[in-house]
């Protein structure tokens, strides 16, 4: 995939990684109607790209997102109810895209992830933030309940209780809390945000793309499951794994003694 021409977003692939890419600055990076949609198209195009292995999510200018454009949502009165929906739409169907993905999403902050800023982040597979980056949800500062799938993650990285605390009251997180709550992955100093994230979705793209993805799905859904239906997904997965290329590679790397090369496989 070349890189693709949006209006709120920016989307390429190099290398097997996607950097995608929030792109409205002059506003916090907030939601709205054309980039929801946009989110939609561009997690649709990874979702069908087999050269996509790892996403890299980031943001232009000094905020990672500011959550939803209140603004557009107070200049529409009375219809704000309806654009509400409809942007709640198709930024859920990114957010589950994003789920479906086999590539692993790596999140880059620097500044502020507030609202649904902070939904993407709770969705996303690794978290790299700058040392003075701050995280709250503030939905219910503003009279709104959470969305971008933030009521299903939440609680799955930092458990029901601080889940309950981080809505209710709107409590601001600083990095080293929210890497110790399991919001963040891991906290590095602001300059190297970048840098960090991008060496680590380099790493994961070039590992076993099937098993990871089947792995980071069977994680989210055994966090609720009876452990009966858990270790059957495992005996499926694992199965499955076993059998594909990058299995064989793995299996074959570790008894020789050497690095495993997945995504390309030759002849033997």
């Amino acid at each position: 995939m070349s890189a693709v021409a949006y209006g709120t977003i920016e989307l390429s692939v190099e290398a097997g990684v996607a950097h995608l890419t929030l792109n409205r600055p002059d506003a916090a990076n907030a939601i709205d109607a054309a980039m929801a949609s946009e989110l939609r198209d561009a997690a649709t195009r990874l979702r069908f790209d087999p050269g996509v292995r790892a996403v890299l999510l980031d943001a232009r200018g000094k905020l990672f997102c500011g959550g939803g454009d209140l603004g557009v949502f107070h200049r529409a009165g009375d219809g704000a109810g309806a654009l509400l929906a409809s942007i709640a739409a198709d930024l859920h169907v990114a957010v589950a895209t994003f789920a479906e993905l086999d590539a692993p999403v790596v999140a880059a902050v620097r500044g502020t992830a507030g609202g649904a800023g902070m939904s993407l982040l709770a969705g996303a597979d690794v978290v790299v933030a700058g040392e003075r980056a701050k995280f709250t949800m503030g939905y219910t500062g503003v009279g709104l309940t959470p969305d971008g799938g933030s009521t299903f993650y939440l609680s799955r990285v930092v458990g029901l209780r601080r889940a309950m605390d981080l809505v209710l009251t709107n409590k601001v997180l600083d990095a080293a809390t929210a890497e110790a709550w399991g919001l963040v992955t891991r906290v590095v100093p602001d300059d190297r945000v970048d840098d960090e994230a991008a060496a680590l979705a380099a790493s994961l793209a070039a590992g076993p793309t099937a098993a990871l993805g089947a792995a980071k799905r069977m994680l989210v859904s055994g966090a609720s499951a009876a452990l009966a239906d858990a270790l059957q997904r495992e005996t499926i997965g694992i199965s499955a794994a076993a059998a594909t290329p990058d299995g064989r590679e793995g299996i074959a790397a570790f008894v020789e003694k050497r690095p495993a090369r997945f995504g390309a496989h030759p002849e033997t």
